[in-house]
């Protein structure tokens, strides 16, 4: 299963890379496979502040409707749009085009609380 080494993981399965004070958020291939086809994403608005652990978006697949959860607090400040178009980029690049919005941290220390590559590896077996 693919972990890029860059990311943070939350127990849910969603990732974040961080830049200065934004993360770009996504789910992560391991999530995407056990989903299947991914049909639509439901992004949280441009705006809207999110808080870890609660739900910040939505993915349907030919499965089932998934919440998605914030891995950290902070502001929606950008939503993936290209997903409108195609959400099958969610399979496709779950690490790449398919991330789902992008948050301006309000509180950088939660990092903290989330898993590094490899507990993540471990929590996936």
């Amino acid at each position: 299963m693919n972990v890029p080494e860059d990311l943070k993981y939350a127990e849910t399965h969603e990732w974040i890379r961080v830049d200065g004070d934004t993360g770009i958020v996504g789910i992560t291939d391991h999530a995407q496979n056990e989903l299947t086809d991914i049909v639509y994403v439901d992004p949280p608005k441009v705006g809207t502040t999110v808080s870890a652990g609660q739900a910040a978006a939505v993915v349907e697949s030919v499965k089932a409707a998934s919440d998605i959860y914030a891995p950290v607090d902070g502001e929606v400040i950008e939503v993936n749009d290209a997903l409108g178009g195609n959400p099958a980029f969610v399979n496709t690049a779950p690490f790449g085009e398919g991330w789902l919005f992008k948050v301006r941290l309000s509180n950088p220390a939660q990092l903290e609380n989330l898993k590094s590559p490899d507990a993540y590896r471990a929590q996936i077996g």
